[in-house]
């Protein structure tokens, strides 16, 4: 291993909103997980107002690599992990590498030793994230490709002919049963190169929720920097926890701000409003099937009116 003339330094950032017992479970797995590494936790908690920074803070009076600082506003998952990340080591130093666990993710003994292993030993790797699965040992897909103009036709069609053509486009992946490279992956356990977010930059806190890690993988790999899925670190996830969106009847502006963000920054608002297009066209495909075969399951209530007319609130302004 080169590189790292000391012990290499980890620093474990964990963000909470609203979920104080859970976050006291996530951080009582990674410090079991810590043992053996240099380093420290910072649990941030994102101006929850419900009294868990105070019920956090008192619970981990007596852990002294653990320290809980607030956030002083809810600027979504970037925003707040960011937090934590710029705050550093309690000494006020950089670490050598970033490691972020969502409050719900419980590591594996071994799984932060596994992803600081990993890149250690692959110098041209950046980040480097877990296989999860839930409670039930069901794997959960966090590995994916980055989205196109082509993957949102073919997500939202969900046809046979057009996905088995355009399967080399579309964003999940399968569960690899290796460890090696992907476009990006979920942010519930990655572990990153402190070096590679001073050079390219922290989350981009102008996205609320959701694609801050797609476009935090991108902005890697533009540089050259390589995303990795690692098979032997293992995560226990629940999932959706803080953000609620297994019980969602209607999908949040937020998520909409986030996508077409992501695209706009990709290639500018020509190609956000293509990307719309393209997914509103293979919408209208799937509505076409579900008139014969009803059962097909349905987009979330009001989805594509929700995305057309935020589409064109977005691409009007400042015109």
């Amino acid at each position: 291993m080169t590189g790292f003339p000391q012990a290499p330094r980890v620093l474990t950032v964990i963000l909470n909103w609203r979920t104080a017992e859970m976050t006291l479970r996530a951080v009582a797995a990674a410090e079991t997980a810590m043992q053996g590494i240099a380093g420290a936790i910072t649990v941030v908690d994102n101006d929850s107002g419900d009294g868990s920074f105070e019920k956090m803070t008192a619970a981990l009076a007596d852990h002294p690599r653990v320290r809980v600082v607030q956030s002083g506003r809810n600027g979504g998952f970037g925003a707040g992990n960011n937090v934590g990340i710029q705050l550093g080591l309690p000494d006020g130093s950089r670490p050598d590498f970033v490691y972020i666990l969502n409050s719900d993710a419980f590591p594996a003994a071994d799984a932060i030793q596994h992803l600081l292993t990993y890149l250690q030993t692959h110098p041209k790797v950046g980040f480097a994230g877990s296989y999860i699965h839930g409670p039930d040992g069901e794997a959960h897909t966090t590995c994916f490709r980055f989205p196109s103009i082509a993957s949102e036709f073919e997500g939202a069609a969900r046809t046979g002919p057009i996905s088995r053509r355009l399967a080399h486009r579309a964003v999940p992946l399968d569960v690899p049963t290796v460890s090696g490279p992907v476009d990006w992956l979920a942010g519930a356990s990655l572990m990153m190169r402190d070096s590679v977010l001073q050079d390219i930059g922290l989350f981009d806190e102008s996205f609320f929720l959701y694609f801050e890690e797609t476009d935090l993988c991108r902005r890697a790999c533009e540089a050259g920097w390589a995303t990795h899925f690692v098979r032997e670190s293992q995560i226990e996830h629940i999932g959706s926890v803080s953000t609620g969106m297994k019980r969602w009847s209607r999908v949040p502006q937020y998520w909409f701000d986030s996508r077409w963000l992501y695209f706009k920054k990709e290639g500018g608002r020509s190609h956000a409003i293509l990307a719309t297009v393209a997914h509103v066209a293979g919408a209208l495909i799937l509505r076409t099937r579900r008139l014969i075969q009803p059962r097909l399951r349905p987009d979330p209530q009001h989805f594509l009116r929700d995305l057309m007319s935020h589409a064109l609130r977005q691409s009007v302004r400042f015109r």
